[in-house]
C-alpha cells in the first residue's frame, strides 16, 4: 500500500484494550480520532480483553512480574490476529515488544508528570484558604503520613524527598484509589497526572511534580498504537495521528528502557523534553530506599533520540546503579 493509497475503510477495524476507566477512555479517544479523519464509514469494534494484572490485585507489581502485565494478552491476541490495533499506556510496554508487532503510530503525549492527591483531611491542614498552594510537594507531607502508591520508583523518589513518610501500596484503576483515599485509607497518593486529566478528574490534582525532581516512568503520558509489523493497511490507518515530537521523546526514553531492560521491579525514570531545537534526556534510578539515587542528563540532536536514552542509561551504569540493579536481581 502506498502513502497516497486510501486503505480499506469496508472492514472492521478491532481494537484490543482492557476494561479498566482509563484503557476504555484512550480506545475510544482513538476510535473517535480515526472517525474523525476517515469518517463515519469506518466500523471500529472494541475487544476486551483481560490481562494478568486486571487478575491479580492483591499483590504490587513488582512481585507479580512487573512490565508486561497489562500487555502480554493483548499482544498474544494481536500476533494471533484476533485484533487488529492495540492501544497501551505506552508507559506498560516493555523495553522490548513481542515478536512480529511494532508500534505504528505515537499521538501527541498528555502531561507526563506525577500527581499528588492529598485526602480531605491532609488537604485541610495543608490548604487552609481551600486551595493548594503553589509550592505543594511531597516535601511539604508530614511526617508519618500513609502515602499510597503501587510504583517502586514513586515510592523511592517520594522517600529521598521526605524520609519520614509511610509508603502504603495501593492497587486499582484509578476511580479505585481515588475512592481508597476518599474513605481515609492514606492521608495522600500518587497518581500520573495523564490518567487523571483523560479521565476528566484533573480538579483532583494537588500538586504536579517537577520533573527534575521527581522524573516520571519512561513514557508515561504516551499512548503507544501497536499493531503487526506487516500490517499496511493499519499503518495507514492510524498515520494520520502519529505526533512527531512524541515520537522522538518516546524512542529516547524507549531507549533507556531496553538498555536497562527494567521494569516494576527497579525503581527507575526517564524524561526526554524537547527545548531549543535540542532533545534533553533525564534518566534515574534509585534504592528503593531513595538512597543510594543516580541521575544523569544527555543532550543533542533530536535525530539522535534512541542514542541519547541508551547513552543516560550507559551513563547512570558506570555511575553505580549497576549496584543497585544487581541488589534488586538477587532479590527478585
Amino acid at each position: 500500500m502506498t502513502a497516497s493509497t486510501k486503505p480499506d475503510l469496508d472492514r472492521p477495524l478491532r481494537i484490543g484494550t482492557r476494561a479498566s476507566e482509563l484503557a476504555l477512555w484512550q480506545a475510544h479517544h482513538i476510535r473517535d480520532r480515526l472517525r474523525a479523519v476517515w469518517g463515519d464509514g469506518l466500523v471500529v469494534e472494541l475487544v476486551h480483553i483481560t490481562t494478568e494484572g486486571d487478575r491479580i490485585q492483591d499483590r504490587p507489581l513488582n512481585q507479580i512480574g512487573g512490565k508486561g502485565l497489562f500487555v502480554n494478552a493483548i499482544e498474544e491476541r494481536l500476533a494471533a490476529g484476533d485484533v487488529d490495533l492495540a492501544v497501551h499506556s505506552m508507559k506498560d510496554l516493555p523495553g522490548r515488544l513481542h515478536p512480529g508487532l511494532a508500534i505504528v503510530c505515537t499521538p501527541p503525549r498528555e502531561d507526563a508528570r506525577d500527581a499528588l492527591v492529598l485526602g480531605a483531611a491532609l488537604r485541610s491542614a495543608l490548604c487552609p484558604e481551600g486551595h493548594a498552594p503553589s509550592d505543594l510537594s511531597i516535601q511539604s507531607l508530614p511526617a508519618g503520613a500513609t502515602l499510597g502508591t503501587t510504583s517502586l520508583r514513586r515510592g523511592a523518589l517520594a522517600l529521598r524527598l521526605n524520609p519520614g513518610l509511610q509508603i502504603r501500596p495501593l492497587r486499582g484503576n484509578v476511580p479505585t484509589r481515588l475512592r481508597k483515599l476518599d474513605a481515609g485509607d492514606y492521608d495522600a497518593i500518587l497518581l500520573a497526572t495523564a490518567g487523571l486529566v483523560r479521565l476528566g478528574l484533573a480538579d483532583r490534582i494537588d500538586a504536579r511534580l517537577d520533573p527534575e525532581q521527581f522524573c516520571p516512568a519512561a513514557c508515561q503520558g504516551i499512548l503507544a498504537l501497536e499493531s503487526r509489523a506487516d500490517d499496511d493497511r493499519v499503518r495507514a490507518l492510524v498515520a494520520p495521528l502519529d505526533d512527531a515530537q512524541a515520537a522522538t521523546v518516546a524512542a529516547a526514553e524507549r531507549a533507556f528502557l531496553a538498555r536497562l531492560d527494567g521494569g516494576c521491579q527497579v525503581p527507575m525514570g526517564c524524561h526526554a523534553e524537547l527545548r531549543d531545537d535540542l532533545l534533553h534526556v533525564r534518566g534515574v534510578i534509585t534504592d528503593p530506599g531513595g538512597r543510594p539515587c543516580f541521575t544523569a542528563t544527555r543532550v543533542g540532536p533530536p535525530a539522535s533520540a534512541a542514542e541519547l536514552g541508551t547513552a543516560v542509561a550507559e551513563l547512570l551504569l558506570r555511575l553505580g546503579a549497576d549496584a543497585v540493579l544487581a541488589a534488586l536481581a538477587h532479590k527478585t
